[in-house]
């Protein structure tokens, strides 16, 4: 038994998770994890930089990226927008016209696609407008269209000619790029479309929605296409009827020597979803029969439904990473990106982390700390020996030298066999494999590369650095400690992207962009 995922399927998706990001009830973030992806074991490599290992899809797995986490930042609506493919209009190109039949038996005359969505039917032009090919000259002469003169630039809201040069062109305008989408959401490879497109109450596109066919003559017939002219025919100049399950629709057939050379509609008629033009009257002399095809239009007319129309199955986020908050640290590194679903504030099982950004890192407040240019560094290990406990032991995410605030956090490779990362047994299983937290009753910080400092008892969210500056940490300390702002096993991962390692410069800023494809 065969069966498919249909195109439509995916734009459901590619909705539904928009849907999602956009629920007030779902929190989404983006996340940068994995400061130190060459230590060997638990999907680390010393050659990650060089080739980089593909993420895998195990709970096992996504359970240790959660343990590396430094820092997210919410998905709000303004940051999320369906996409379409990026088709150019260029002078001198032969666009596609949109077709309802495009299939693998009969794929578009040009890029000879089996999809719709896969033809160069619709095109953005110069000024950001993107517009729909309702006709592109096609003809006898011309069976793949005619070169496009004429760069579309009206906002009419009726399909027409763009310009003056004959080439045969009718687009209909669909919508305009907005312009803070164009710097949050523009690339070569795809176009941003407007959110919330059926439910908007933006005046232009309320305004092409109603000129949409929906209202008066749905399904409505704006164009028929010449597959063959066929021979014999009845020159004639009166209308023939479009048969089939609509209603309405006539055409006037021009006939040349015989041949059919041109299909105008004259009236579109309402209601098809499949149709035939009526040559009865003017072939009984045919000696080859010609074969026309009414193109059928989606369903409530173009511009209705552009997601649909259009075939958007892809969605982008966009994220920025800076120094506009003390919860991000800028001098780390990550070689990790994810989004992540609903994670819970620290403390609690089942309330959903709200807030802008979250730190998922243990902060230290320091003092008497002694650094130097390679002892702080993102990745490096970090002890403390605490009597009668053990020793604590993590990875530096980031150390801020004016500040005094080191982050850190642990994974599981901090307490496995260091030969194996596995769960055999060795003498020292009890002592390496226990965690245990930093504390101001510990003694000296020390590193791997010679970092040493103390915790501080110092509690509050802001520190003074000098009499005339104070600066807010954005994490909350309590005796030299802040905590995570989110319990880092809660959540749901569901995406991540496994890249070369990342090295910050503090005054760098980092504009991710993300696109899922459903």
């Amino acid at each position: 038994m065969s069966a498919i995922v249909t195109d439509q399927f995916r734009v459901l998706n590619s909705k539904n998770f928009v849907d999602s990001v956009q629920d007030p009830n779902n929190s989404y973030y983006v996340f940068l994890s994995l400061p130190n992806p060459d230590i060997v074991g638990f999907g680390r490599t010393q050659t990650w930089d060089s080739n980089t290992p593909p993420p895998i899809d195990s709970l096992d797995y996504l359970n240790h990226v959660k343990d590396t986490i430094i820092f997210g930042r919410k998905i709000t609506p303004n940051n999320i927008r369906r996409l379409i493919r990026r088709v150019d209009w260029t002078a001198n190109t032969v666009y596609e016209l949109y077709r309802h039949d495009y299939s693998v038996s009969n794929p578009s005359q040009r890029t000879s696609s089996y999809r719709l969505y896969d033809a160069e039917y619709y095109v953005i032009n110069s000024d950001y407008r993107v517009y729909i090919c309702i006709d592109n000259g096609s003809s006898p002469v011309y069976p793949l269209g005619r070169p496009s003169q004429d760069e579309p630039k009206f906002v009419d809201l009726e399909p027409s000619r763009a310009g003056e040069s004959n080439d045969g062109y009718v687009w209909k305008y669909l919508f305009t790029v907005n312009p803070s989408d164009i710097i949050k959401f523009d690339s070569i490879e795809y176009i941003p479309i407007p959110n919330n497109w059926e439910t908007s109450d933006n005046s232009e596109i309320v305004a092409i929605r109603d000129s949409a066919d929906s209202s008066v003559n749905y399904n409505q017939i704006k164009k028929v296409f010449i597959q063959s002219s066929g021979n014999g025919y009845n020159v004639t100049d009166s209308q023939l009827d479009i048969i089939g399950d609509g209603e309405d629709g006539r055409v006037i057939v021009d006939v040349v020597g015989g041949k059919i050379n041109d299909v105008v509609v004259s009236s579109g008629g309402r209601g098809y979803t499949y149709g035939r033009v009526n040559l009865s009257t003017i072939n009984q002399g045919a000696t080859s029969f010609a074969h026309l095809i009414p193109i059928i239009p989606p369903s409530l007319g173009h511009g209705y439904d552009i997601y649909t129309e259009l075939g958007s199955d892809k969605c982008l986020i966009y994220a920025r990473f800076d120094d506009s908050t003390k919860d991000f640290p800028i001098d780390t590194k990550f070689s990790q990106i994810g989004i992540i679903k609903n994670p819970t504030i620290v403390g609690s099982s089942s309330s959903i982390f709200t807030e802008n950004t979250f730190s998922s890192v243990i902060g230290l407040k320091l003092t008497n700390a002694v650094t130097n240019s390679t002892s702080a560094i993102p990745g490096t290990t970090i002890y403390q020996t605490i009597s009668g406990v053990g020793t604590a032991i993590g990875y530096i995410a980031s150390y801020d030298d004016e500040t005094k605030v080191l982050k850190y956090f642990t994974d599981r490779s901090l307490f496995y066999n260091k030969t194996y990362y596995n769960q055999i047994d060795s003498k020292s299983v009890g002592s390496e494999s226990v965690k245990i937290e930093f504390s101001i009753a510990g003694d000296t910080i020390t590193s791997s590369n010679n970092f040493t400092a103390t915790i501080q008892n110092f509690s509050g969210i802001t520190t003074s650095i000098s009499p005339t500056k104070t600066i807010r940490l954005d994490s909350t300390f309590t005796n030299g400690i802040s905590l995570p702002e989110i319990n880092k096993a809660s959540g749901e991962i569901v995406y991540l992207d496994n890249r070369p390692l990342v090295t910050r410069n503090p005054r760098q800023k980092e504009d991710i962009k993300i696109v899922l494809e459903f």
